[in-house]
């Protein structure tokens, strides 16, 4: 008896609207079709998810005190050089890292999980240069 192995010569294009929706509640829908967890003949092993585009990152909604409460720290290399941004600071600036940080942190850590991170593509406006790829809208709740 042979064992099933699926092919991943399927690559479909999605496009998700952030407007009005909760940031855990996308990052999870987008996490899981970025590895392919809503497939059928899902396998752990393989990258068989879906290239995920999401637009208006700049509408995405922060529940409770997160606005404010929610630190995003990076550190420089130079001494003293740890630096902080709360998410409504960081959502002003640049919108989509919000996005990108919530999506890469239930990604998987080591090889496969980088090599997932090329399969989101997030902008802060309405449009996106992937329409040669023919993306199928999806619902966020």
């Amino acid at each position: 008896m042979k064992t099933y192995i699926p092919k991943n010569d399927e690559q479909n294009w999605v496009v998700v609207d952030a407007a009005g929706v909760p940031l855990g509640r996308l990052a999870t829908l987008i996490a899981s079709r970025i590895r392919g967890k809503h497939r059928p003949d899902f396998t752990p092993n393989l990258i068989q998810g879906d290239f995920v585009v999401v637009v208006n990152a700049k509408q995405v909604v922060l529940t409770g005190g997160k606005l404010d409460g929610k630190v995003y720290t990076r550190y420089t290399g130079y001494q003293g050089g740890l630096k902080t941004e709360t998410a409504r600071q960081a959502l002003a600036k640049h919108p989509e890292r919000v996005i990108e940080h919530a999506v890469f942190g239930m990604l998987p850590k080591g090889r496969q999980g980088r090599s997932m991170h090329g399969r989101l593509k997030v902008y802060a406006g309405e449009t996106h240069p992937h329409s040669a790829q023919k993306p199928q809208k999806i619902e966020a709740r």
